[in-house]
C-alpha cells in the first residue's frame, strides 16, 4: 500500500515527486470512462442482483429447515464460483457456439437474437451470476429473524401484506439490506478475472486498465497503475464512509 502511494506520487521521467500522474490520470477521458463503466456495471448488478436475493431469500424462509440448509450450501458455492471458471462456464453455454446459444438459434427467437455474451449484456448477466448468491447469503439470515408473531399481530390489528412489509418487515431488514448493497457494489467494482477472460480489453473497466498498466498489454506504466489504483480506493472509502453513515441513521430511526 504504502509503495503505491508513493509510487503515485513520483514521476516517470525523473522520478522526483510530482502531481502530473493524479494531472493525467483525472483529465484523460479514457481513464475518466473506466470508472464511469465499472460504477455503471457494479451499480447495476448490485441493484438488480439485490431484489432478486430478496425474493428468493423469502422465499426460502417458506421452506422446510432440512431443504433451506442444503439450499445455503449451493448458494455458498455459487457466490465463490466466480474468475476464469465461471467465465469459461459462460462461454460453453452462451458463447457464440455455445449450448444454450444454439438452442435459442434453432428456437428463432428475435428479442435473443442480438445477444452477444462478450459485450455488456455478457457482463451484466455473468455479474449477477455470483453477485445474487452474495446477496442472498446477507439477506436470508437477517429474514429468518422476522417473527412469525410479528406478522400475526399485524394482520390482528387489520394491516394487509403490504402495509406490514411497509411498517415492519422491511424496515427490520433494512440495514442488512443497505450494507448487502455496499458490499455488492465494493464486488462488482473490485471484480477483474472473470470480466478480463470475457471480454478482455474490449470493455474499459478500472479494474482492465490497472492490470494493463502495470503488465503491459502494450508497454507498462506501473505508476500510472498505482495512480489509478489510490483513485479507486479512495472511491471505495468513501463509498464505505457515506454508507456507514447512512446504516447509523437507519438504526437511528428503527431505534
Amino acid at each position: 500500500m504504502v509503495l503505491m502511494v508513493t509510487s503515485s506520487f513520483t514521476s516517470e521521467s525523473t522520478g522526483t515527486f510530482t502531481f502530473d500522474n493524479y494531472v493525467e490520470v483525472l483529465t484523460n477521458p479514457f481513464y475518466s470512462q473506466s470508472f464511469v463503466n465499472s460504477g455503471m456495471i457494479s451499480l447495476f448488478s448490485a441493484v438488480a442482483g439485490i431484489v432478486l436475493a430478496i425474493f428468493v431469500s423469502y422465499a426460502m424462509t417458506n421452506l422446510p429447515e432440512k431443504i433451506q440448509d442444503k439450499l445455503t450450501v449451493y448458494i455458498n458455492l455459487a457466490a465463490n464460483f466466480a474468475g476464469v471458471p465461471l467465465a469459461f462456464a459462460f462461454i460453453i453455454l452462451l458463447g457464440n457456439s455455445g449450448v444454450f446459444t444454439l438452442f435459442i438459434e434453432n428456437l428463432n427467437l428475435p428479442f435473443l437474437s442480438d445477444f452477444n455474451l462478450y459485450s455488456w449484456q455478457g457482463l451484466a448477466i455473468t455479474y449477477l451470476y455470483f453477485q445474487i448468491p452474495l446477496g442472498i447469503l446477507f439477506i436470508y439470515p437477517s429474514l429468518k429473524k422476522i417473527r412469525k408473531e410479528w406478522k400475526e399481530a399485524a394482520f390482528m390489528l387489520g394491516a394487509s401484506h403490504w402495509t406490514y412489509w411497509r411498517k415492519v418487515g422491511l424496515p427490520s431488514i433494512m440495514p442488512s439490506i443497505a450494507g448487502t448493497f455496499v458490499i455488492m457494489f465494493a464486488n462488482g467494482m473490485g471484480t477483474y478475472e472473470t470480466a478480463y477472460a470475457l471480454t478482455g480489453s474490449n470493455v474499459n473497466l478500472v479494474t482492465i486498465q490497472i492490470a494493463a498498466l502495470v503488465s503491459g498489454d502494450i508497454y507498462a506504466r506501473p505508476i500510472i497503475g498505482s495512480t489509478l489504483a489510490v483513485i479507486f480506493a479512495i472511491i471505495m472509502i468513501a463509498i464505505l464512509f457515506v454508507s456507514q453513515m447512512l446504516l447509523k441513521k437507519v438504526r437511528k430511526d428503527l431505534a
